[in-house]
């Protein structure tokens, strides 16, 4: 009997809410009485607060990290979002080190952190709209192009941009693609496929000397829309010369230039622009366009690559058009990951 009592206790004691929330405040007494008394929690931990104060500067200041040596700025705006997870490490160093001058350090990375990227943290997807787009880099050496294109176009995408197309892949693309998309131009290694009737197609220069950017006029139910495709050169990382990117960032302003000069009210870009809206060396198509992804997006909408996606480098930016939803597709045969959004081309409609 007494054994009987001593099981229905103890079971009881484990799973009572009650009971966990009194070990929880003896734990928490525990590491309070800890601290209480101890001169030093101000005098620990100094290095630490000193790395917190040093993130909160390169997150807060980043676009004065000067891009002279090995563009270190761009490099440093690409990931950005990333920086956020030095905070907790910090945090464990500071309980750790039982530093009280670390942990109200710890404050401003923190608010500096939340201050740019907090409102990504919220799901702002809304409805409705009138048109859906769709943008993928879909890899030249995609081993399975067919089944890409018919993975891309079950988004129901109304128009929908494809870069990095090989040549020698393109009639598998159109073939995939011409039940659902009766219009489509190709120029150079981009492409594009819409529902709706395409015209004025002609090939903008990017400074590169071969093409890989578009411009047409796509005719909506609701107005025409000039839609662009571009696929900026890469950029890479290398040890002795740092993010070389160059030619991107030459490409960028001549892509800004592109689209600063369009007649028709109406723009979208769709594109692997090889950088982030934080990327500064992209100011010239960013300062004219605004991100479906950052405005009525859910989450960060990291794009590349594939297998574990760090940034979003793939784009859909929109210029006298009304984002209304923002969302990443399901990965394919490409090392990037498909994109869309909802807009609203008719943004004189209630």
């Amino acid at each position: 009997m007494a054994q009987q009592a001593y099981m229905t206790e103890t079971d009881n004691g484990g799973s009572d809410p009650e009971h966990r929330g009194n070990r929880l405040r003896r734990l928490v007494g525990r590491v309070v009485t800890g601290w209480r008394g101890d001169r030093r929690i101000w005098t620990r931990g100094l290095v630490t607060a000193a790395v917190a104060l040093l993130l909160s500067a390169v997150m807060a200041a980043h676009s004065h990290i000067p891009n002279a040596i090995g563009n270190l700025g761009s490099l440093t705006e690409t990931f950005l979002p990333w920086f956020g997870l030095l905070i907790p490490v910090l945090l464990v160093i500071a309980v750790v080190r039982k530093s009280a001058t670390a942990l109200i350090a710890l404050v401003l990375p923190v608010s500096v952190w939340l201050n740019l990227f907090g409102g990504l943290l919220f799901d702002k997807t809304g409805s409705g709209g009138d048109l859906t787009v769709a943008t993928h880099n879909v890899n030249a050496d995609n081993a399975d192009p067919a089944g890409t294109a018919r993975a891309v176009s079950a988004s129901g995408a109304d128009v929908l941009a494809l870069e990095e197309l090989k040549a020698a892949a393109v009639p598998t693309y159109e073939k995939a693609l011409e039940s659902k998309y009766p219009h489509h131009a190709v120029v150079g290694t981009v492409g594009l496929w819409s529902k709706y009737p395409v015209a004025d197609v002609r090939a903008v220069d990017i400074q590169l000397g071969w093409k890989r950017a578009m411009r047409a006029t796509v005719t909506t139910p609701s107005g025409p829309l000039a839609v662009y495709v571009a696929h900026l050169p890469s950029v890479r990382v290398k040890l002795e010369a740092g993010f070389t990117a160059r030619q991107r960032d030459k490409s960028a302003d001549a892509l800004g230039e592109a689209i600063a000069d369009e007649k028709l009210p109406r723009k979208l870009l769709l594109g692997d622009l090889n950088g982030t809206m934080n990327d500064r060396a992209l100011t010239a198509i960013t300062s004219q366009m605004r991100s479906p992804q950052g405005a009525v997006g859910n989450g960060f909408g990291f794009s590349w690559p594939a297998s574990f996606p760090m940034a979003r480098i793939d784009q859909i930016l929109v210029d006298g058009v009304e984002p209304m939803t923002s969302w990443t597709l399901p990965s394919t045969g490409s090392d990037h990951l498909p994109i869309a959004a909802r807009v609203k081309v008719d943004t004189t409609a209630s």
